[in-house]
């Protein structure tokens, strides 16, 4: 939980919406005025919250603990949080978000490196497909400025997150509901169509010698052309004017990952953060971060059938017990191994060689070793292979680079 003055303020209208309350303790309606209008109450009543993202309350412990913390300061954090969202598919009132941040650095190499995280992480998770769309909200508020709504970004971000599900003629109507002067709306609506939204070159027309617009456009550039020249293993870059990323603290860059490989909305996101600490005390602080929705990345997982075929936390070997002295050697080799980062375990009892077996296969052991009399005094042990049961003798050193330690 947070304290609810923390929370609200941060995600836009519709994130407050989301926030689940918290009651008091004891008789938290004693003295309240029911005909008050029900956010008021609820405000009397509820000064706790669930955790609406993680972000918020990092930027509330940078400010805690800013004279422990050594800028910049980078951290990744997996934990749940909670939305008070209808359940459906890919919607969850309770879902872990996997968070990596980097606080005290206006440098764009940050955002960089966010996008070849998000190519390397999916790409190692067996997607062939996925995009990661990237736009800078001061690219948004110069598109706002020049259609003469420079007051307007909230509402333009608001209905503009909703594109893909309400499509580009309703949110034409939310900006007309929301107050949008009719010239502005006529400037803006051809952004949403497929031809104009990813076009950077039209948006550069469009946002004309606005000061804010042009920075976002020379970020957006910088780091279009460093990830060109990097390569990415397998993601998609586009540049994208539709996201606009509704939660209210993103200042610069916002990313976004999707899949065609399965209609489930975003996998991941994130952006950049100005001042975001200057609620909790502490001012001139930016930060940039992203978020796996690790649920979500989990039914698409599941849909698409790409578990690995074998997914154990087995050790890869088991040591077969024969009795008090074969343990303690076997508990020797154990070290070695474990200390190469080998992960290995000693049968704990002196069992029957075919319940030792079981258990190893069972448990989908790569390898058997198994040391009697004549093995200790060679100072080997017998590795039997339980894919294929070739067995073979093994000194140490021949062991560890036949489990992949070079140079043991």
């Amino acid at each position: 939980m947070e304290r609810s003055e923390i929370l609200l303020g941060k995600y836009g209208e519709e994130g407050d919406r989301l926030i689940f309350r918290v009651l008091d303790n004891g008789d938290f309606m004693k003295g309240v005025d029911t005909s008050l209008p029900s956010s008021k109450i609820a405000s009397s009543i509820s000064k706790r919250a669930m955790r609406y993202d993680l972000t918020v309350p990092f930027a509330r412990f940078v400010a805690q603990h800013r004279n422990d913390l050594v800028f910049p300061f980078k951290r990744y954090q997996i934990q749940p949080v909670w939305r008070a969202d209808r359940p459906q598919k890919g919607r969850y009132q309770e879902f872990y978000q996997c968070d990596a941040d980097v606080i005290g650095s206006e440098s764009l190499l940050h955002e960089v490196e966010f996008v070849q995280i998000f190519d390397e992480v999916f790409a190692r998770l067996g997607f062939t497909s996925f995009q990661v769309h990237l736009n800078n909200r001061k690219i948004l508020a110069g598109l706002a400025e020049a259609a003469g709504y420079g007051d307007g970004l909230g509402e333009l971000a608001i209905a503009l997150d909703k594109l893909d599900k309400i499509g580009p003629d309703r949110v034409v109507a939310e900006w007309m509901e929301r107050g949008m002067p009719s010239q502005a709306v006529e400037v803006l609506a051809p952004i949403l169509h497929e031809e104009s939204k990813r076009s950077l070159e039209h948006i550069r027309g469009l946002i004309g010698g606005t000061e804010i617009g042009s920075i976002g456009l020379e970020e957006m550039d910088d780091i279009l052309a460093q990830l060109d020249s990097l390569g990415l293993e397998r993601a998609d870059v586009v540049f994208d004017i539709t996201l606009a990323r509704g939660l209210d603290y993103y200042t610069g860059t916002i990313f976004e990952v999707t899949t065609d490989q399965m209609a489930i909305g975003s996998l991941a996101g994130g952006g950049r953060y100005d001042d975001l600490t200057a609620t909790f005390g502490l001012k001139d602080m930016t930060g940039v971060g992203i978020s796996f929705g690790a649920d979500r990345i989990y039914d698409v997982i599941e849909h698409l059938g790409l578990w690995p075929d074998n997914l154990s936390d087995a050790p890869k070997v088991l040591f077969v017990n024969f009795g008090k002295e074969e343990a303690r050697y076997a508990q020797q080799w154990l070290k070695s191994l474990r200390e190469a980062g080998i992960a290995c375990e000693l049968y704990p009892l002196q069992s029957k060689m075919k319940k030792q077996m079981k258990y190893a296969d069972d448990r989908g052991i790569a390898y058997v070793a198994m040391a009697g009399s004549r093995e200790m005094e060679q100072e080997v042990v017998s590795l039997k292979e339980m894919s294929s049961g070739n067995q073979q003798e093994y000194g140490l050193e021949a062991l560890l680079g036949l489990l992949g330690i070079k140079n043991p």
